[in-house]
């Protein structure tokens, strides 16, 4: 990895130097600005063919040298020679070109490092210093004017010595926090590849169909799930948008929110499959947003759940069945108790050997239990085949207050017992009046009848939302805990008297009414909570 950076580096120290001598140098002679002033201009036009020829002897041993590192030294040895002898041709202290030295310190350090950089400064300051020092004793054969004293070439030589070691600082500072950076954004490519490869592996092996879209609903990702689940190839999906998959969709892509957090969209819809047919398909929608905030699209995650509405539906084909086979059960249970007291009535009295006063008896017990078994077939049919609710508006607080009227006057309420009511107004709610009138009773009457030694029953009724709540709370015993799961089955019951369908009944009418009962129960009593929308109850 180092060796191909550091090619990389030569090749373009090789790019520059042949930029460098064209422009600079030839120019130069072509311009001959200065040109007759050297003392020797043919020499100087050798070194510019010298270094024109070393460069194509570079670039040809750049592919067959493997130790890069020697090869640039050599390069960089050679260039700072190539540059203090063009000082020497073109008039030593007096030369244009001494400005070029600092940059082949900078060359050493880019291409290197920083101790590179001080090499070849020290190697310049050498031969510069060198050259100065023979031209000011006229050892070399360079003239220069005359008014330039002895400190002028110590102060020159001071200030150059002083750049190259200055430049080669700054140089190796850069060329060491480049590469560092380098090598961070390197690692840091690496990781998110890795990330992204693993990410990727995360989404083709996860068991849900995963897509995403941008902002008009084309497709962008298609897992391998989504694939298996929907029987479309992936390259054939990225083509189209997801309603063309997913007709059930509609709009194709629910509709964005304007500001605030948007809410997955849940939804269900059959697809066809190209080999197996209609496929049951769950599907949740989300937007798909940037680290920004900004929205991207869509994601959707999805399954396959045909099978699991299938074992649905035949769960509940045998709940229906087993529910059917316990109603019937306790149909007969039912109806035998009084069949049998009719039939010993009956029996008694064909034989003819009571007395009259025993016949009347007999015959008001066989009266009883007819009206018993009306009573059962009655609520039986109410509970199994309800007649259509009929919704309309009322005050529900004044058909409560009626209710609880005639709830005071039954023959069961005691003396010991009182009813109180906490109304807060009138309470408007569109739903049907009499059969609301009977759960209500029904609760009623399952109050007073838990508290056959007196208590309370208060009656509480309340706006919440879009919710009317109604609260029954009783004093009595309370119910056991092992009954509370059973209390609302049809003929489930632990009184001597009674169908066990009164709190069914209740059941259904307000499940009717898309409104649901809650209770809780302890020693100190029973409370039950009627909640129903009353949406467009108003008055």
């Amino acid at each position: 990895m180092i060796d191909k950076v550091l090619s990389k580096k030569l090749k373009s120290l090789i790019t520059i130097r042949v930029i460098f001598v064209t422009l600079l140098l030839g120019s130069f002679f072509i311009l001959q600005v200065g040109y007759r002033d050297f003392p020797h201009p043919r020499s100087t036009l050798n070194l510019i063919i010298a270094l024109y020829t070393l460069t194509i002897v570079y670039a040809i041993l750049l592919k067959r040298v493997k130790m890069y590192a020697l090869f640039a030294y050599v390069q960089l040895f050679i260039d700072a020679s190539a540059v203090n002898m063009l000082i020497y041709l073109t008039g030593g202290i007096e030369s244009w070109f001494s400005f070029i030295m600092p940059l082949t310190v900078m060359s050493a350090g880019t291409v290197l490092n920083k101790r590179a950089g001080y090499i070849i400064a020290t190697f310049n300051s050498i031969l510069y210093g060198i050259i100065i020092d023979l031209q000011y004793y006229r050892v070399l054969p360079l003239e220069y004017d005359t008014t330039l004293t002895e400190k002028a070439f110590l102060y020159n030589i001071f200030a150059h010595i002083s750049a190259f070691y200055l430049v080669a600082f700054l140089s190796g500072y850069l060329s060491s926090r480049l590469e560092k950076t380098s090598q961070a954004l390197e690692q840091t490519d690496s990781d998110l590849r890795d990330l992204e490869l693993f990410n990727e592996e995360i989404i083709e092996n996860i068991p849900s169909g995963i897509f995403t879209t941008d902002i008009k609903g084309r497709i962008l990702i298609f897992n391998r799930a989504a694939e298996d689940i929907t029987g479309i190839g992936r390259k054939i999906a990225l083509r189209q948008k997801i309603d063309g998959i997913f007709p059930f969709i509609n709009p194709p892509i629910p509709p964005l929110p304007k500001g605030g957090e948007r809410e997955l969209e849940t939804m269900e819809g059959v697809i066809s499959h190209r080999k197996e047919g209609d496929r049951i398909i769950h599907l949740t929608v989300s937007e798909l947003r940037d680290i920004t905030e900004k929205s991207r699209g869509f994601v959707g995650i999805f399954q396959d759940i045909t099978q699991l509405k299938k074992m649905e539906a035949e769960i509940k084909h045998k709940e229906k069945w087993a529910a059917i086979g316990e109603l019937s059960a306790n149909i007969a249970h039912e109806i035998r108790n009084p069949i049998a007291s009719l039939k010993g009535s009956v029996e008694m009295l064909r034989e003819n050997i009571v007395t009259e006063e025993h016949k009347k008896r007999l015959t008001e017990i066989a009266l009883k239990e007819m009206d018993r078994l009306n009573n059962i077939i009655s609520d039986f049919l109410t509970y199994s085949s309800p007649r259509p609710a009929e919704f309309h508006t009322f005050d529900l607080n004044l058909m409560l207050d009626d209710t609880l009227e005639l709830l005071a006057h039954t023959a069961s309420v005691r003396e010991n017992l009182t009813i109180t009511k906490n109304f807060n107004g009138p309470l408007f709610v569109s739903a049907d009046q009499q059969k609301l009138r009977q759960v209500f009773w029904n609760l009623g009457m399952n109050a007073i009848e838990a508290m056959p030694s007196g208590g309370e029953l208060s009656v509480n009724s309340r706006e919440s939302d879009d919710f009317a709540e109604i609260i029954f709370r009783d004093t009595g015993a309370g119910i056991p805990r092992e009954n509370l799961g059973k209390i609302f089955y049809p003929f489930f019951t632990t009184k001597d008297e009674g169908t066990g369908l009164g709190l069914a009944i209740a059941y259904r009418i307000i499940e009717e009414h898309n409104g649901k009962i809650n209770i809780t129960s302890n020693n100190n009593g029973t409370t039950f909570k009627v909640i129903i929308p009353n949406v467009n109850g108003k008055a």
